[in-house]
């Protein structure tokens, strides 16, 4: 396997897989279903040998009515038994497809819902950088769109399996009939299956590249959409209509070259297949001519030749067709395979945390060019807070992130109390983290949900008890239904400030050992201030806590400050020892932190 680069761009993750691999691994999704699928194979050759059954019997009808030609009352007895007999023979074959068709679905409706189910627990497991590279709206088309189109190479299996099975009833029936007639059918065949497999490349590059500007289509849109408020307040509606126009018409311009792969397909296999009929109709009646054969059995080959021909040119056309699905499998199967870059050596279940965390001579960089930390050390004690400062870039929030384990680091060691962090299992370790971003993300639902989103086993009256301790729970009372209040989507429905004492509530219900907090830096009332310290003061509280500070309230409480500067300690120490040292922390202090000071005076600050 290896990585495409043809065309549109896929991603890094991207993979080609053979025809071979990628049934097989389809396969594997249908062998739980193995009892429905003998099911549906049974329908389909019933199915088949009925749809064979109808010229037969006309055949035989016809040569019966040539019989009693003289005989008014066995015409008609011969022509109600034909009538009754074709009826029988049309209602079955319907019967049995009604009964192929919903086991099919239901056996496809399984697959892909597990196929979507494996693609999503794939996007759960990725790590932070992969969100980092790879579009939102990109992977999101894998699990949605992708899987959906998986289900058309199903469906295109399936029927495939009928049309095969067909075409070996009449093949059957034509070398029956006359075995050099049949011949002559059969080497038109390799014509029109050269024909299709000559399409077979073409039509999966093509799918290929429309899979992924469709993607890029949905990437757009998403990322429209997210940031609407951002474009209308700088009244850029028209660039990002713009911008969505440009990736639109790409879109339909491949779309169009994949139309036009699939429309070009069938008429030149209906001419090979009508050029084919047309050379055995002539031979035929030869043949009723010279007496070889009846009026009967010329016409139970003449449409057994259409029944041969049609079950054909699908099954040659269905390469190219089937490219449609195999090219989303492709994708989805990609997704899943995608390697992770957050590596574990073993997967031992974590007890309960002190919250030492020791960094020792640790490398990080986030790409090649972008190095981070180089020989970062730092301990922190259990039970300890320590607030992190710096400029923007210093690293700050990169300590947070590889603590949190969702990045890699690529040299030097991690220690939790003492013991490898690439040691633990992440699910049975990240119970004992809290994470408070600086914008805290909330899911659709009510107040109390997110509340109880890290625990959520908690009971009513813990919820309860926890949202009254952060801030004394004044906060609830500006909510409209207080903890059922609805929060909307990713938490627009409150105000930031109301957000974030959500997401102190929601960690301090957790009860973590180690506290990851990345202070918020929006303006709120200065009554929410006071709650928001309030409760950041309560959960900070017996536990060991790095802080992204930004609030100097945070920054004087903290056992000790870490002053970063391009990924290295420049300064340590408390808030007043360092601003005795009149180095990076005091300059900091005076620009952005000494207005917070409640003291603060901008004219003696200008002094």
């Amino acid at each position: 396997m290896g990585f495409i680069m043809d065309g549109i761009d896929g991603e890094a993750y991207d993979r080609s897989y053979s025809d071979g691999q990628l049934v097989r691994r389809i396969f594997r999704y249908f062998k739980p279903f193995l009892g429905i699928m003998v099911f549906v194979a049974l329908m389909i050759f019933s199915s088949a040998v009925m749809d064979a059954a109808l010229p037969v019997l006309i055949s035989r009808g016809i040569d019966g009515l040539a019989d009693l030609r003289n005989s008014t009352t066995g015409i008609w007895r011969q022509t109600a038994w034909l009538i009754a007999a074709i009826l029988v023979a049309g209602l079955l074959s319907w019967t049995f497809n009604f009964f192929r068709q919903w086991f099919t679905a239901k056996a496809v409706g399984n697959v892909v819902l597990n196929l979507r189910k494996d693609a999503f627990d794939a996007v759960l497991a990725r790590d932070m950088s992969f969100y980092d590279e790879f579009p939102t709206g990109k992977v999101v088309s894998r699990v949605t769109s992708d899987t959906q189109d998986f289900s058309t190479v199903v469906t295109l299996t399936l029927n495939l399996m009928s049309q095969l099975l067909q075409v070996a009833i009449v093949v059957g029936i034509l070398f029956y009939i006359n075995a050099r007639l049949a011949l002559i059918a059969l080497t038109i065949a390799p014509f029109i299956i050269a024909t299709a497999l000559a399409f077979r490349h073409i039509a999966r590059f093509t799918t290929r590249q429309a899979r992924r500007i469709l993607a890029q289509v949905n990437a757009n849109v998403q990322e429209s959409i997210t940031g609407i408020s951002v474009a209308k307040a700088f009244r850029q509606e028209g660039t990002i209509f713009n911008e969505f126009k440009k990736v639109n018409k790409q879109s339909y311009s491949y779309s169009l070259r994949q139309g036009l792969v699939f429309s070009s397909i069938f008429p030149v296999l209906g001419t090979i297949a009508g050029i084919g009929t047309a050379l055995i109709v002539y031979f035929g009646g030869q043949s009723v001519l010279k007496g070889a054969v009846s009026a009967g059995q010329w016409y139970l080959f003449v449409e057994a030749i259409n029944l041969f021909w049609f079950p054909l040119t699908s099954i040659a056309s269905f390469w190219s067709q089937f490219q449609l699905g195999m090219s989303a499998s492709e994708r989805v199967f990609a997704l899943v395979d995608a390697e992770p870059r957050v590596h574990q050596h073993d997967s031992k279940a974590v007890p309960e945390l002190r919250g030492e965390i020791e960094f020792k001579n640790l490398n990080f960089r986030y790409t090649t060019q972008e190095q981070v930390l180089l020989d970062f050390n730092l301990k922190i004690n259990a039970g300890e807070t320590v607030a992190l400062v710096g400029h923007t870039g210093a690293g700050k929030s990169s300590l947070g992130k590889l603590v949190a384990r969702f990045y890699e680091f690529q040299a030097g060691d991690l220690l939790i109390d003492g013991k490898d962090i690439r040691g633990f299992d992440l699910g049975s370790y990240r119970k004992h983290l809290g994470i408070v971003q600086q914008t805290p993300f909330l899911f659709g639902g009510t107040v109390r949900d997110n509340i109880r989103y890290g625990r959520p086993d908690a009971s009513d009256d813990e919820v309860i008890a926890v949202a009254n301790k952060v801030g004394g729970g004044d906060w609830l009372e500006a909510l409209p239904k207080g903890l059922d209040s609805d929060v909307g989507e990713a938490g627009k429905g409150i105000s930031m400030g109301q957000r974030q004492l959500v997401a102190l509530s929601r960690v301090l219900l957790q009860n973590p050992s180690i506290l990851i907090l990345d202070e918020a830096t929006a303006s709120v009332d200065p009554l929410t201030e006071a709650q928001i310290q309030e409760g950041l003061e309560l959960v900070l509280q017996d536990r060991t806590a790095i802080v992204i500070a930004h609030r100097l309230s945070t920054i004087k409480t903290a056992d000790r400050i870490i002053v970063l500067r391009k990924g290295q300690i420049i300064e340590e120490g408390s808030h007043e020892s360092l601003l005795k040292k009149a180095g990076h922390y005091a300059e900091l202090y005076n620009t952005y932190f000494r207005h917070q000071s409640p003291n603060y005076n901008p004219e003696m600050a200008a002094v």
